[in-house]
Protein backbone atom coordinates (compact mmCIF):
# COMPACT_ATOMS: atom_id res chain seq x y z
CA UNK A 1 0.00 0.00 0.00
CA UNK A 2 1.14 3.68 -0.90
CA UNK A 3 2.32 5.66 1.70
CA UNK A 4 -0.49 8.81 2.85
CA UNK A 5 0.93 11.79 0.99
CA UNK A 6 2.11 14.16 4.22
CA UNK A 7 0.29 18.10 4.54
CA UNK A 8 2.04 20.76 4.34
CA UNK A 9 1.26 22.30 7.78
CA UNK A 10 3.28 25.37 7.45
CA UNK A 11 4.67 28.08 4.91
CA UNK A 12 6.64 31.26 5.14
CA UNK A 13 8.77 33.29 3.00
CA UNK A 14 10.72 36.57 2.95
CA UNK A 15 12.80 38.97 0.35
CA UNK A 16 15.92 40.92 1.13
CA UNK A 17 17.96 43.42 -1.06
CA UNK A 18 21.29 45.23 -0.64
CA UNK A 19 20.44 49.13 -2.01
CA UNK A 20 17.11 48.32 -3.17
CA UNK A 21 17.53 48.21 -5.52
CA UNK A 22 20.68 46.03 -5.90
CA UNK A 23 21.65 42.60 -5.52
CA UNK A 24 18.61 40.66 -4.25
CA UNK A 25 17.75 37.42 -2.89
CA UNK A 26 14.55 35.73 -1.89
CA UNK A 27 13.68 32.89 0.13
CA UNK A 28 11.05 30.37 1.28
CA UNK A 29 10.30 27.23 3.24
CA UNK A 30 7.87 24.57 3.62
CA UNK A 31 6.61 22.59 6.72
CA UNK A 32 5.26 18.90 7.02
CA UNK A 33 3.10 17.01 9.02
CA UNK A 34 6.09 14.39 9.46
CA UNK A 35 8.77 17.46 10.80
CA UNK A 36 10.62 17.29 7.73
CA UNK A 37 11.36 20.85 6.22
CA UNK A 38 11.83 22.02 2.23
CA UNK A 39 13.52 25.15 1.60
CA UNK A 40 14.06 27.23 -1.63
CA UNK A 41 15.63 30.47 -2.38
CA UNK A 42 17.26 32.41 -5.33
CA UNK A 43 18.75 35.47 -6.17
CA UNK A 44 18.75 38.74 -9.11
CA UNK A 45 22.04 40.70 -9.47
CA UNK A 46 19.76 43.90 -9.94
CA UNK A 47 16.40 44.12 -8.22
CA UNK A 48 14.04 45.62 -5.80
CA UNK A 49 13.43 44.02 -2.05
CA UNK A 50 9.51 44.16 -3.36
CA UNK A 51 10.08 42.21 -6.53
CA UNK A 52 12.17 39.65 -4.40
CA UNK A 53 8.73 39.51 -1.81
CA UNK A 54 6.88 39.00 -4.63
CA UNK A 55 8.90 36.09 -6.18
CA UNK A 56 9.44 34.42 -2.53
CA UNK A 57 5.57 34.16 -2.40
CA UNK A 58 5.03 33.31 -5.97
CA UNK A 59 7.51 29.98 -5.48
CA UNK A 60 5.60 28.76 -2.31
CA UNK A 61 2.11 29.09 -3.90
CA UNK A 62 3.49 27.33 -7.54
CA UNK A 63 5.25 24.70 -4.90
CA UNK A 64 1.83 23.68 -2.91
CA UNK A 65 -0.47 23.71 -6.08
CA UNK A 66 0.92 20.07 -6.31
CA UNK A 67 1.06 19.43 -2.75
CA UNK A 68 -1.56 17.90 -0.09
CA UNK A 69 -2.24 20.67 2.12
CA UNK A 70 -3.71 21.26 6.16
CA UNK A 71 -6.65 22.75 5.80
CA UNK A 72 -5.75 25.70 8.22
CA UNK A 73 -2.45 26.39 6.23
CA UNK A 74 -1.29 30.01 5.80
CA UNK A 75 1.82 32.05 4.08
CA UNK A 76 3.63 33.84 7.04
CA UNK A 77 5.11 37.19 5.55
CA UNK A 78 6.50 40.22 7.23
CA UNK A 79 5.81 42.35 3.71
CA UNK A 80 2.98 44.78 4.19
CA UNK A 81 2.97 45.31 0.88
CA UNK A 82 2.65 41.50 -0.42
CA UNK A 83 -0.33 41.47 1.98
CA UNK A 84 -1.98 44.57 1.22
CA UNK A 85 -1.38 43.93 -2.38
CA UNK A 86 -2.56 40.52 -2.91
CA UNK A 87 -5.59 40.56 -0.65
CA UNK A 88 -7.33 44.10 -1.02
CA UNK A 89 -5.68 45.93 -4.26
CA UNK A 90 -5.26 43.62 -7.25
CA UNK A 91 -8.77 43.65 -7.51
CA UNK A 92 -8.89 47.20 -8.13
CA UNK A 93 -6.20 47.06 -10.16
CA UNK A 94 -7.62 45.20 -12.30
CA UNK A 95 -10.59 46.77 -12.53
CA UNK A 96 -8.89 50.47 -13.35
CA UNK A 97 -6.82 48.24 -16.08
CA UNK A 98 -3.64 47.92 -13.77
CA UNK A 99 -3.90 51.90 -12.43
CA UNK A 100 -3.53 52.68 -8.60
CA UNK A 101 -6.03 54.88 -6.86
CA UNK A 102 -4.01 57.86 -7.55
CA UNK A 103 -3.64 57.02 -11.51
CA UNK A 104 -0.41 55.97 -11.62
CA UNK A 105 0.84 52.10 -13.36
CA UNK A 106 0.97 49.40 -11.07
CA UNK A 107 4.77 48.53 -10.31
CA UNK A 108 5.68 44.89 -10.25
CA UNK A 109 2.41 44.39 -13.09
CA UNK A 110 3.81 41.16 -14.15
CA UNK A 111 4.27 39.75 -10.50
CA UNK A 112 1.41 40.41 -9.71
CA UNK A 113 0.13 38.98 -12.50
CA UNK A 114 1.19 35.72 -11.93
CA UNK A 115 0.71 35.79 -8.22
CA UNK A 116 -2.98 36.05 -9.07
CA UNK A 117 -2.94 33.65 -11.68
CA UNK A 118 -0.87 30.85 -9.02
CA UNK A 119 -3.76 32.26 -6.06
CA UNK A 120 -4.71 28.96 -3.68
CA UNK A 121 -7.99 29.03 -2.42
CA UNK A 122 -7.82 28.99 1.49
CA UNK A 123 -4.42 30.05 1.67
CA UNK A 124 -4.10 33.44 3.25
CA UNK A 125 -1.19 35.10 3.98
CA UNK A 126 -0.54 36.31 6.98
CA UNK A 127 1.57 38.86 8.72
CA UNK A 128 4.56 38.49 11.40
CA UNK A 129 6.56 41.16 12.66
CA UNK A 130 10.67 40.79 11.00
CA UNK A 131 12.98 40.22 12.96
CA UNK A 132 11.04 39.62 16.22
CA UNK A 133 12.03 35.62 16.27
CA UNK A 134 9.55 33.96 14.96
CA UNK A 135 11.56 31.17 13.60
CA UNK A 136 10.68 30.60 10.01
CA UNK A 137 10.47 34.29 9.24
CA UNK A 138 14.18 34.33 10.69
CA UNK A 139 15.26 31.34 8.45
CA UNK A 140 13.47 32.50 5.46
CA UNK A 141 15.10 36.11 6.10
CA UNK A 142 18.47 34.22 6.48
CA UNK A 143 18.12 32.35 2.91
CA UNK A 144 17.56 35.61 1.73
CA UNK A 145 19.85 37.76 3.02
CA UNK A 146 22.60 35.13 1.98
CA UNK A 147 21.16 35.04 -1.62
CA UNK A 148 21.72 38.55 -1.71
CA UNK A 149 25.33 38.58 -0.66
CA UNK A 150 26.19 36.23 -3.35
CA UNK A 151 26.48 33.17 -0.76
CA UNK A 152 25.21 30.06 -1.37
CA UNK A 153 23.32 28.76 2.27
CA UNK A 154 23.00 24.91 2.88
CA UNK A 155 19.52 24.25 2.35
CA UNK A 156 17.36 21.77 4.24
CA UNK A 157 14.91 19.54 1.08
CA UNK A 158 12.50 16.91 1.86
CA UNK A 159 12.02 14.35 -0.14
CA UNK A 160 8.01 14.84 -0.13
CA UNK A 161 8.68 17.45 -2.23
CA UNK A 162 10.27 15.38 -5.65
CA UNK A 163 6.82 16.27 -7.77
CA UNK A 164 6.46 20.43 -6.77
CA UNK A 165 7.49 22.28 -9.37
CA UNK A 166 9.89 24.72 -7.59
CA UNK A 167 12.59 27.69 -9.38
CA UNK A 168 15.81 27.88 -7.63
CA UNK A 169 16.89 31.11 -9.84
CA UNK A 170 15.03 34.57 -10.43
CA UNK A 171 14.40 34.85 -14.33
CA UNK A 172 16.85 37.23 -15.66
CA UNK A 173 15.19 40.52 -16.08
CA UNK A 174 16.51 43.69 -18.36
CA UNK A 175 16.80 46.31 -16.25
CA UNK A 176 18.07 49.65 -16.26
CA UNK A 177 20.74 51.32 -15.30
CA UNK A 178 21.81 51.66 -11.68
CA UNK A 179 20.84 55.25 -11.57
CA UNK A 180 17.44 54.78 -12.85
CA UNK A 181 16.99 51.62 -11.03
CA UNK A 182 17.61 54.10 -8.02
CA UNK A 183 14.97 56.13 -9.42
CA UNK A 184 12.27 53.76 -10.07
CA UNK A 185 12.81 52.27 -6.36
CA UNK A 186 12.22 56.51 -4.83
CA UNK A 187 8.72 56.44 -7.30
CA UNK A 188 7.59 53.37 -5.91
CA UNK A 189 7.72 54.39 -2.33
CA UNK A 190 6.13 57.78 -3.43
CA UNK A 191 3.11 56.05 -5.24
CA UNK A 192 2.92 54.17 -2.24
CA UNK A 193 2.89 57.20 0.26
CA UNK A 194 0.65 58.46 -1.79
CA UNK A 195 -1.47 55.52 -1.80
CA UNK A 196 -1.69 55.27 1.56
CA UNK A 197 -2.44 58.63 3.09
CA UNK A 198 1.20 58.34 4.66
CA UNK A 199 2.48 61.41 6.48
CA UNK A 200 6.39 62.12 6.34
CA UNK A 201 8.68 63.70 8.79
CA UNK A 202 10.68 66.44 7.10
CA UNK A 203 13.61 64.51 7.35
CA UNK A 204 11.75 61.49 5.56
CA UNK A 205 10.47 63.91 2.94
CA UNK A 206 14.25 65.34 2.19
CA UNK A 207 15.36 61.77 1.64
CA UNK A 208 12.69 60.83 -0.83
CA UNK A 209 13.24 63.94 -3.16
CA UNK A 210 16.82 64.28 -2.74
CA UNK A 211 16.59 67.74 -1.56
CA UNK A 212 18.68 69.84 0.93
CA UNK A 213 16.77 70.22 4.57
CA UNK A 214 17.31 73.56 4.97
CA UNK A 215 15.72 74.08 1.73
CA UNK A 216 12.67 72.49 2.65
CA UNK A 217 12.61 74.17 5.52
CA UNK A 218 11.43 77.15 4.06
CA UNK A 219 8.16 75.44 2.48
CA UNK A 220 5.06 76.14 4.08
CA UNK A 221 2.25 75.87 1.55
CA UNK A 222 1.86 72.72 -0.91
CA UNK A 223 4.40 72.33 -3.62
CA UNK A 224 4.93 70.13 -6.57
CA UNK A 225 7.58 66.92 -7.11
CA UNK A 226 7.57 65.09 -10.65
CA UNK A 227 4.14 63.50 -10.55
CA UNK A 228 2.70 64.39 -6.79
CA UNK A 229 1.78 67.08 -4.63
CA UNK A 230 3.29 67.47 -1.21
CA UNK A 231 1.04 69.05 0.95
CA UNK A 232 1.51 70.28 4.17
CA UNK A 233 -0.03 68.44 7.48
CA UNK A 234 -0.14 69.31 11.09
CA UNK A 235 3.02 69.31 13.20
CA UNK A 236 5.13 69.49 10.46
CA UNK A 237 4.60 66.68 8.47
CA UNK A 238 4.24 66.11 4.61
CA UNK A 239 1.90 64.14 2.70
CA UNK A 240 2.30 62.94 -0.90
CA UNK A 241 -0.95 63.76 -3.65
CA UNK A 242 -0.92 61.93 -7.32
CA UNK A 243 -1.12 65.10 -9.20
CA UNK A 244 -4.10 66.06 -11.91
CA UNK A 245 -2.91 69.64 -12.73
CA UNK A 246 -3.83 71.55 -9.94
CA UNK A 247 -2.20 73.85 -7.69
CA UNK A 248 1.56 73.89 -6.19
CA UNK A 249 4.70 74.99 -7.06
CA UNK A 250 6.55 72.41 -9.69
CA UNK A 251 10.35 71.13 -8.88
Amino acid sequence: MAAKPVNVVAAACDGACSGNPGPGGWGALLRFADGSVHEMGGAHPATTNNRMELTAALALLEALKDLPRDPRLTIRTDSRYLIDGFGKWIQGWKRKGWRTASGGAVLNRELWEQLDQARLPGVELVHVKGHSGDPDNDRCDAIAVAFSRGQMPAMAAGEVLTTARIEADVPSLDLAPAPLQQLLSRLELAERFAEQGYGLSLVELAQLVEQPLQQLERRSSPWRWRDWQVLPLESGRWRLQRDAGGLGDRE
